[in-house]
């Protein structure tokens, strides 16, 4: 019989091959031949999955993104307390923001793909329209991460502002931060530092 082939696997492996080129050359000059050759496959295999190069640029930001999120929320997951009780609106936050910073090789991978993939897109629609679409629902997140903190009495009464502003300044936060320590401004464990300098200023210190 016939081997049967795992479609999705194979796709993956293509996203894959292509994510290894963007993090040491961007996007720029990437050709469906080239991750034809780093996945080891031919080229008409690879066009088999996707007939242009957009198609396969989309799949793949779709799906770090998709892997991304699974990192952050197996984080988030472990924190469980054994009793089930929910872990705090503070240490939610803390998770999901490291969990956006390149403190090992693969989320530092991952942000340097995320890198190719911003510097394309500022001029590319699609992929402009692909990139920005989940930043409205991290920041609902975090916007009810926030208002659970202050209902709970847990953010510092001076920093107690409006949720939507401070969602969208921690997202900005974490992008420069993320962007210092890629260029080796900063470490990662420096970043962290800041990140939990900045929390530090927003909740009170006993929550």
């Amino acid at each position: 019989m016939p081997k049967k082939v795992d479609h999705e696997a194979r796709r993956s492996e293509i996203a894959q091959a292509l994510w290894r080129i963007a993090s040491t050359r961007g996007l720029d000059g990437v050709s469906l031949r080239d991750v034809a050759a780093e996945a080891d496959i031919s080229l008409g295999r690879l066009q088999h999955y996707f007939r242009t190069k957009d198609e396969m640029l989309l799949f793949a930001l779709r799906h770090i993104n998709v892997l991304a999120d699974r990192r952050i929320r197996e984080r988030i997951g472990a924190l469980a307390p054994a009793a089930g009780q929910e872990p705090p609106p503070r240490t939610v936050l803390r998770e999901c923001l490291a969990g956006m910073l390149p403190l090992d090789e693969r989320s530092r991978i991952g942000t340097l793909v995320g890198a190719a993939y911003f510097a394309r897109a500022i001029h590319d629609e699609r992929l402009r329209e692909e990139a920005r679409e989940g930043i409205p629902k991290l920041a609902e997140l975090f916007v009810s991460l926030l208002r659970s903190a202050r209902e709970r009495g847990e953010l510092a009464e001076e920093r107690a502002l409006d949720p939507h502003t401070e969602a969208m300044l921690l997202i900005s936060l974490v992008d420069g931060l993320t962007a210092y320590t890629l260029l080796g401004v900063q470490t990662g464990e420096e970043a962290l530092q800041r990140l939990d300098a900045h929390l530090d200023r927003l909740f009170r210190s006993d929550s």
